[in-house]
């Protein structure tokens, strides 16, 4: 039986390899928004000269994905750190989503179509840090208890394969990563959102919701 890696590991042994060897390597970092992205960068920035990479199609309305692009952009702004991120939009074209969830529509949150979503940006910023001849590439989704770490970590190492651009390891919700972006996001008065992004995380919160409204009236 494979034994469990610890990711979180992996990532202070890059750091100090880097550190020893006096660089500051250029990191594409894919955002999923502030919240998540707010203790990420409070970490990672003295290490590493970050392009904040938003891109994801997956969040739906438009009105949402423009809350949520401004809300980092302004936290980048406001937020002091040694070396300050630089923010790079990704296009929107969350057509693209929906046909990768083609068939999927029905699958719990967390199940295969949150892996493809997982690809579908990890491979942009993947292809971002080529072009912008970056040292590594990594994504912020590692913080989220709801997201899969491992399943994240394993596809960026296919990845790295593919384009040949270092994927950092990472499981940022260690070491009270998740707790303090909860503590930031207070700090900078930040929009936390209820659901993932997409109309289907959305839809099962929605349920959630009614169901618990219900709950006492079937007691």
């Amino acid at each position: 039986m494979n034994q469990k890696r610890n990711y979180q590991k992996e990532l202070e042994t890059v750091i100090q390899k880097e550190q020893k060897e006096g660089r500051t390597p250029k990191l594409l970092l894919h955002s999923c928004c502030a919240p998540c992205s707010s203790y990420v960068l409070e970490y990672l920035s003295p290490f590493f000269a970050i392009t904040d990479f938003f891109y994801n199609p997956n969040i739906s309305p438009k009105e949402e994905y423009q809350k949520r692009e401004e809300e980092l952009k302004r936290l980048i702004d406001e937020m002091p750190m040694k070396n300050k991120p630089v923010f790079l939009a990704g296009e929107y074209h969350p057509e693209e989503f929906y046909q990768m969830a083609k068939g999927l529509e029905d699958v719990p949150e967390g199940g295969e179509r949150c892996f493809l979503c997982y690809r579908m940006r990890l491979e942009e910023a993947a292809k971002m840090a080529v072009e912008k001849n970056c040292d590594y590439f990594a994504t912020t989704l590692t913080i989220s208890p709801l997201k899969n770490a491992q399943k994240l970590n394993e596809i960026g190492e296919e990845l790295e394969k593919k384009y040949g651009v270092r994927h950092l390891p990472s499981d940022f919700k260690k070491k009270n990563g998740y707790k303090r972006s909860i503590e930031l996001s207070k700090e900078y008065d930040l929009y936390r959102q209820d659901f993932c992004g997409c109309v289907f995380s959305k839809r099962e919160r929605d349920r959630r919701e009614q169901e618990k409204s219900l709950a006492p009236q079937n007691r």
